[in-house]
């Protein structure tokens, strides 16, 4: 099922979802000071290409203090903005039944988008 599922989502938008964050994070990596961010967007870009059967986890080695100064930083210069739009987009999918599926999605997707820093991907 979960193949099926991944399958309508790249075809109806999560590829071009998928390559925006991509193009986000190659972006970011160009300073240094971005490329902790580029990584964090690209690693949200691989996870919204491919989102069912993958579940946002905290890690178990989260880096602690520096994690969290991060994901401040990360919530202030557009964080919000973007775990925003997947709530929006969840909450639109989730008013018809067989939007569902993929409204769950897109509230991992605002998890993962909100504090990348400290979480991981998990595939089942």
């Amino acid at each position: 099922m979960n193949f099926i599922g991944n399958v309508i989502w790249v075809v109806f938008g999560g590829l071009l979802l998928s390559l925006g964050y991509l193009f986000g994070g190659l972006v970011l990596c160009l300073t240094i000071v971005g490329i902790p961010f580029g990584v964090q967007i690209m690693r949200l870009g691989m996870f919204a290409l491919w989102p069912f059967g993958g579940d946002v986890k905290p890690q178990d080695n989260a880096a602690g203090c520096l994690s969290i100064i991060m994901n401040v930083l990360w919530i202030i210069f557009g964080g919000i903005e973007v775990a925003l739009t997947h709530l929006t987009l969840g909450v639109i999918f989730c008013c018809t039944i067989i939007g569902i599926p993929f409204g769950m999605q897109h509230f991992k997707l605002m998890l993962y988008a909100l504090l990348p820093f400290g979480h991981r991907v998990v595939r089942h």
